[in-house]
């Protein structure tokens, strides 16, 4: 009888690894009976057609938020007394104090963060986090639908959702084994994990390390390295579009040569259309030189802000926005879900510009797949002010000491002008920090056949089951 897997979906990030590859297939090919778990409003069976059960309740315990915002800030507390580094301490979001509920929370939080940095007082409140998850009608919700349908194992696909709390402890409390994709190359040292499993899965050797120094609990042989699948589709060949297909699809001319400035968030960017600015000044600069240069500005999907309509519109000779083609099926910003189409636009986009230029985003490994070099601005704008953050402090976190060589893994502009001498540089072959991008590419992700993470994972799977 196949062996039967619930793959959960706490929120929506999971669905480009997992329901947007080939991970499914795969799956299903070496004999596993596959059901989607789903806690999103992504309808997973009506457009995928893929096997789903629902998850209706999607209120968690009023404690959970407090309890894991205070778990993660003596987690933080920990790693700095441990290691003597102050850059834990960048990790953490201040507090808000300004009405009496948020004055109370702040309180807990911060009385744990100073008397309670103990492993053993970590513990009691993941135990708390736990307890508070186990009294709500949501886990028995959750606890009736794994008894009915009774699978071998539940894989969680991400570790930082308080949403996915509940399904995990049902399912160990009814004896079915758990699994966890750890899903971000920089969430382990950031102390974003909610859950316990029996099994965790990793993208690098690097990652499994920190999984072991940051969870002391974990051991080695709870660890699969696979690789990732969210680089996959860049490995498919059927994905790419001619140049004039690309180019006729999003309005963009055949004989330019384009840069991609890809945007990011509001909070590790929160003046990055600034730096957009800064690229295209530098882009007019190269044309009035006789380039024929143009940029693709791609948005990071979650931003709604409005905050770059007046540079688009003041460089709209130079600027074609192609917007991701993600989905609001909400008013919350975790409501807005990735679609398949968006891993081909991403893909194409990556083929068909010289480079891209972004503020410290894993984009930098989207693009040297292709052969594509990064340039990361790091110098101050002058809009900073106080209360807005200096996007420098991104570059001291712990994911990037990964870098094999910081100065020649990117391209660095430390001031604006260093834009124009980056594009210049890149394009006239002076400038090319590929092959250490390379290097770095093969620290953070599985280095053997990156576009087989998926049947690894599955081969985990089954190792676990078997």
């Amino acid at each position: 009888m196949n062996k039967k897997v619930f793959i959960l979906f706490p929120d929506g990030v999971g669905l480009r690894n997992f329901a947007f590859t080939n991970f499914k297939e795969i799956g299903e090919s070496i004999g596993f009976s596959i059901t989607y778990w789903n806690n999103t409003i992504f309808p997973i069976k009506e457009d995928l057609g893929y096997q789903e059960l629902k998850i209706t309740s999607t209120r968690i315990n009023p404690k959970t938020p407090v309890l894991s915002h205070a778990r993660k800030r003596v987690e933080l507390a920990l790693s700095q007394k441990r290691t003597n580094d102050e850059v834990y301490s960048t990790y953490r979001f201040p507090l808000k104090w300004n009405s009496i509920k948020d004055f109370l929370k702040s309180s807990f939080v911060s009385y744990h963060e100073r008397f309670n940095v103990t492993q053993k007082r970590w513990q009691q409140l993941m135990d708390q986090m736990y307890a508070a998850e186990r009294s709500t009608s949501r886990y028995q919700e959750v606890r009736k639908q794994l008894m009915e349908h009774q699978p071998d194992l539940v894989f969680c696909t991400t570790q930082r959702a308080t949403q996915a709390i509940a399904p995990i402890l049902a399912a160990q409390d009814l004896g079915i084994k758990t699994a966890c994709w750890i899903y971000s190359w920089d969430n382990l040292p950031k102390g974003m994990s909610t859950i316990e499993t029996d099994y965790y899965f990793v993208w690098s050797e690097l990652m499994k390390q920190q999984l072991l120094e940051y969870y002391p609990k974990t051991k080695p042989d709870q660890i699969f390295v696979t690789g990732t699948p969210q680089f996959e589709p860049h490995y498919d060949p059927d994905i790419l579009l001619s140049r004039k297909q690309f180019c006729d699809e999003h309005g963009l001319d055949v004989d330019t040569r384009y840069i991609c400035f890809s945007g990011d968030d509001q909070t590790t960017s929160p003046l990055d259309q600034y730096y957009l600015e800064d690229t295209a000044i530098a882009v007019r600069k190269l044309r009035a030189e006789g380039r024929n240069l143009a940029i693709i500005y791609r948005k990071v999907p979650v931003d709604f802000s409005g905050r770059y309509e007046q540079i688009l519109k003041e460089y709209q000779d130079v600027i074609t926005a192609v917007d991701p083609l993600w989905r609001p099926m909400g008013d919350q910003w975790n409501q807005v879900m990735p679609t398949k189409e968006d891993f081909a636009l991403l893909v194409n986009t990556c083929y068909h510009s010289e480079l891209v230029v972004n503020i410290c985003s894993s984009m930098v490994f989207d693009f040297v797949i292709h052969g594509k070099p990064t340039i990361y601005p790091n110098y101050e704008q002058p809009q900073l002010t106080k209360g807005i953050r200096d996007i420098g402090q991104n570059y001291e976190y712990v994911h990037f000491r990964s870098m094999p060589d910081r100065e020649k893994s990117v391209v660095w502009a430390y001031d604006r002008s260093d834009i124009y001498k980056g594009i210049k540089g890149v394009l006239d072959g002076e400038l090319n920090p590929v092959p250490i991008t390379r290097q770095w590419y093969e620290i953070v992700n599985k280095p053997e056949l990156p576009e087989k993470a998926s049947e690894r994972i599955w081969q985990g799977i089954n190792e676990i089951l078997n």
